[in-house]
């Protein structure tokens, strides 16, 4: 079955179909990371551009393995090492990338908006691999992928946030898709970690109540306090906060038996999980979801190339 997207900015403008093919196809991309030579020729040839002018590990590993997986030519481009230091336009930086022939371009940004500003200016496809507080696509797709292979099932579900929800660009793309996907997401936070109109987010129900919202949830999605992007004091200590919002093993009883624990990356320990939670052999996907970033941005990238989820061989 064909895509047709030709750019990964905003879920909400994906159907259910359209997620399903991006997962399942990554499915089949997992045999290609279980093997010793864990390389396929589908993308020989296609050009991709890493701009990403922000800090990350996780995202910039995943996204350069994946890319090597699929055996594309990338070019490492952002941050202190482009012109813009010296003060060219974004446009005129994608200009002179556009003259290099290139096909796709995975942009992480401070700014929110700056995928899409990129896409009036490149007849290449563009992921967005987080922006500002905005939107962060590929990682809510890595962890629905996450989700679905541990519990069976991406539909249906009761899924908890919890944390700076405010500052969340995983938030701005994982709420939505849940929803896409028939889930009922639950936000849990307190007033200073929560927009200001709290109901844009699309989520069923806010709470401030992490024990009384625990024993709900089949899935605990905990997120880390972005010190970088507060503004003042939400909170008096990181102390009062991990004793009221951290989910710790003291509060293991309130989870459901099969509840699993989310969580993007990178933990602070000791805040919004303890080290019981976070390396929990039964109940932790937080490993799982770094592993299906290689995955499920193999398949984004392949599908939104022209590839299809029928031809997707390892």
């Amino acid at each position: 079955m064909a895509f047709d997207h030709k750019h990964l900015i905003d879920l909400a403008e994906y159907s259910p179909d359209d997620i399903m093919q991006i997962l399942e196809t990554a499915k089949t991309f997992m045999a290609v990371n279980e093997r010793k030579i864990k390389k396929v020729p589908l993308l020989r040839g296609v050009t991709v551009v890493n701009m990403l002018n922000e800090p990350s590990t996780r995202t910039r590993s995943s996204f350069e393995l994946a890319e090597k997986r699929l055996s594309c030519d990338l070019l490492n481009f952002g941050g202190k090492s482009t012109s813009a230091v010296k003060g060219e336009s974004l446009a005129d930086t994608v200009e002179t990338l556009n003259s290099y022939k290139i096909d796709l371009v995975v942009v992480r940004d401070k700014h929110a908006g700056v995928p899409h500003f990129i896409t009036q200016h490149t007849p290449a496809s563009v992921i967005d691999a987080g922006d500002g507080k905005h939107q962060h696509p590929t990682q809510a797709l890595l962890d629905l992928f996450s989700i679905w292979r541990s519990k069976g099932a991406i539909d249906g579900l009761h899924v908890g946030l919890v944390g700076d929800i405010g500052h969340s660009r995983v938030c701005g793309s994982l709420i939505p898709a849940l929803k896409i996907m028939g889930n009922e997401v639950t936000v849990i936070a307190p007033q200073t970690l929560l927009p200001a109109r709290p109901d844009v987010l699309g989520a069923d129900h806010v709470t401030a109540d992490l024990d009384a919202a625990l024993p709900e949830l089949d899935v605990v999605y905990m997120l880390r306090v972005q010190n970088e992007r507060l503004e003042g004091a939400p909170f008096p200590n990181a102390r009062e906060y991990n004793m009221l919002f951290g989910l710790t093993r003291e509060r293991e009883p309130l989870m459901r038996p099969d509840a699993v624990i989310c969580h993007p990356g990178p933990i602070n320990r000791g805040v919004e999980l303890d080290s019981y939670m976070a390396d929990h052999p039964q109940r932790s996907l937080i490993l799982d979801q770094v592993y299906s970033g290689i995955c499920v941005r193999m398949a984004a990238m392949y599908l939104l190339l022209g590839g299809s989820d029928n031809d997707a061989t390892a």
